[in-house]
């Protein structure tokens, strides 16, 4: 019997637009992805590196652009948050151990609650026992010890637990830890699915 629930946040209950944000940085001079780039996300999103590191990073790939426009670029990836998935999050939370666990960086988290609001954001943050963010923890989804640090510190088990996320490492990692996932698929399912999913 499931009795916790952890979930990711990007495409989970903010919608994103992943194109958005490689369209912008190719309009801005960006040839094409690179593991460098891919090293600095990285970086960024465990908090290893600082935000005006992380843009001037960036700008090295960009020399041309400006780091407003690279953050804008940025930050299109970014879209709404409907508010149907809030007002779930609020009944699941008379029911389950709620815990949020998202791979982001300081930027998006901070454009993320200028744009909803201290009411909106403190609203869904309530939903959640404990919300943790990689930038601030130190670590990132799919490697087993965030998994391990959440099971350990709020004494969870495993085998009363569910994850969802859309990427399919990431479940996976949580799978072989014994943790029931839903790997959401995004565009064809939606968060408030979960009942009819027959996994709680």
């Amino acid at each position: 019997m499931i009795n916790t629930i952890i979930f990711d946040f990007g495409d989970i209950f903010i919608n994103l637009d992943k194109k958005a944000t490689l369209d912008g940085l190719k309009n801005l001079g960006l040839k094409e992805w690179n593991d460098d780039l891919d090293q600095l996300n990285f970086q960024f999103e465990k908090g290893k590196i600082t935000k005006d590191e992380f843009l001037s990073g960036f700008q090295k790939h960009m020399p041309n652009a400006g780091i407003d426009e690279i953050l804008k670029a940025w930050n299109a990836v970014l879209l709404d948050f409907p508010l149907y998935r809030l007002e779930f999050l609020q009944i699941l939370s008379q029911k389950y151990r709620l815990f949020l666990l998202s791979n982001t960086d300081s930027i998006h988290i901070e454009t993320f609650e200028q744009t909803v609001g201290p009411s909106f954001y403190g609203d869904f943050y309530k939903c959640f026992e404990k919300v943790y963010f990689s930038f601030e923890i130190g670590m990132r989804k799919p490697d087993s010890e965030i998994y391990l640090t959440l099971l350990n510190k709020h004494e969870l088990q495993a085998k009363r637990t569910l994850f969802i996320d859309d990427k399919k490492e990431n479940t996976d990692a949580a799978a072989a830890l014994g943790i029931h996932v839903w790997n959401l698929q995004v565009g064809k399912e939606d968060v408030i699915d979960l009942f009819e999913k027959e996994i709680l």
